[in-house]
């Protein structure tokens, strides 16, 4: 940095002792008096051994930014770490700390560190908090450097920018029986019945020690000698988590609208697959289809679901063929916004491939007020869409404002369907008398 550039770093009391420099050099000038020369001297270097002071401090400074946690749920708040340090031989002045950050998190955090000795380093953290969902950058970080008498001041940014991801709520979700799971014993509970086909055939001659239960007869049988497979494919429980994000099946707004209940029930349900055992897909209407069963899985969904919008261009049929494009049966589970009876009788093409289904029906039009009439109508339209989404051969759950999916989640474990079908009838009598 040139000395020109630390100049323009001046504050007021630097140019004002400048300025005082300037008149006293004048004065000694007309009336010869060397003393006050020496006075102007000494008001001039002042702020220019300041600016040389703090300018030597700008390109020696190092600043790392850590997030704990890097992923924070919608609600909670997260820990940012700044560790400064002083790389150059000279201590710093006073320093004033300001991270850029987005408005969603709150105002910009300023602090004041008053010195940093040579080779030092501080470390000083702020919290952030954030209620909408979504990846929200931090920083760069602005450092204001000055001399400790306040002659002069430098700002400098530093380029590095951390994301905090803020995934959806996730609760915890009570333990049931679910329909399209393999009914083993003990920790083997959790396996498909989606899985088709025999186990792989190769065998090999018996070895002392081998399972008995492996024995493959037919090559016994064949050989004349005691033969066990090589492998055996093992049974997996498979399912598929639909999330419904047309624009017009969703209302409210922020972190209170149906949409954000359909994507915390999202992140719960897999979540809660995933630690039974599921390999897990993940299908939204915006055109994300995940495969969360390998390892890291529980991240990339949640990263995934943080991250996504409602679709002006939804549209169920579409939806419909991105889940049959790779399906193969197991668990279903759909979380879908307000239904017309003809778009929940196009769903009847995801029961394909043996698979069990079963769909939140939420009624979106709770989240909003509506008059006593509106509200009949719509309640009218939810009952018969919801009852069409039975006949579809779907286990319809259905969903208002106010409802839990804890509380609503043993909806899903096996003997569901009358009760979905009697709710959804109940529902529609119900809006006829009115």
């Amino acid at each position: 940095m040139t000395m020109r550039e630390a100049l323009r770093g001046l504050t007021t009391r630097g140019r004002s002792f400048l300025a005082a420099a300037l008149a006293a050099a004048v004065s000694a000038l007309i009336l010869g008096e060397r003393d006050l020369l020496r006075v102007a001297v000494l008001l001039a270097a002042l702020p220019m051994l300041a600016a040389w002071y703090v300018g030597r401090s700008r390109y020696k400074l190092a600043c790392t930014r850590s997030l704990d946690p890097v992923r924070t749920p919608v609600g909670s708040s997260a820990r940012v770490i700044l560790r400064l340090q002083n790389l150059s031989r000279l201590p710093t002045g006073t320093m004033l700390l300001e991270d850029r950050l987005p408005y969603a998190l709150g105002s910009r955090p300023r602090v004041v560190l008053e010195r940093l000795g040579a080779q030092q380093a501080s470390s000083v953290a702020y919290t952030v908090r954030a209620d909408v969902r979504g990846r929200y950058p931090i920083g760069p970080l602005m450092i204001r450097l000055t001399d400790p008498f306040g002659l002069c001041e430098l700002n400098r940014s530093f380029p590095s920018v951390d994301k905090l991801i803020v995934i959806p709520q996730v609760t915890q979700l009570p333990r049931v029986r679910l329909a399209g799971e393999y009914a083993g014993t003990g920790e083997s509970r959790a396996r498909s019945v989606a899985v088709h086909g025999e186990d792989d055939a190769a065998t090999r001659e018996y070895r002392r020690g081998d399972d008995l239960r492996r024995v493959h007869w037919r090559s016994t049988a064949r050989t004349g000698e005691l033969m066990v497979r090589r492998e055996e494919q093992p049974w997996e429980s498979r399912a598929t988590v639909v999330l419904d994000t047309r624009l017009q099946a969703h209302r409210g707004e922020g972190p209170t609208a149906s949409f954000e209940w359909a994507v915390s029930a999202a992140a719960s349900i897999a979540m809660h697959l995933r630690q039974s055992g599921y390999k897990l897909r993940l299908v939204t209407g915006t055109g994300v289809d995940l495969d969360a069963s390998e390892a890291g899985g529980e991240g990339l969904i949640l990263d995934t679901l943080a991250d996504v919008k409602l679709s002006p261009n939804g549209d169920v049929s579409v939806l419909v063929e991105q889940v049959r494009r790779r399906s193969d049966g197991g668990l279903v589970i759909g979380l879908f916004g307000a239904l017309t009876v003809a778009e929940a009788e196009v769903l009847t093409g995801l029961r394909g491939n043996g698979a069990t289904c079963v769909g939140f029906a939420i009624d979106s039009s709770t989240w909003v007020p509506m008059t006593n009439g509106d509200r009949q109508e719509s309640d009218r339209e939810h009952a018969a869409a919801s009852l069409a989404l039975v006949r579809s051969g779907w286990k319809s759950v259905p969903v208002t404002h106010g409802d839990t999916l804890p509380a609503l989640w043993p909806a899903v474990a096996r003997g569901s369907q009358g009760f979905a079908y009697r709710a959804a009838m109940a529902e529609t009598v119900s809006g006829v008398s009115r």
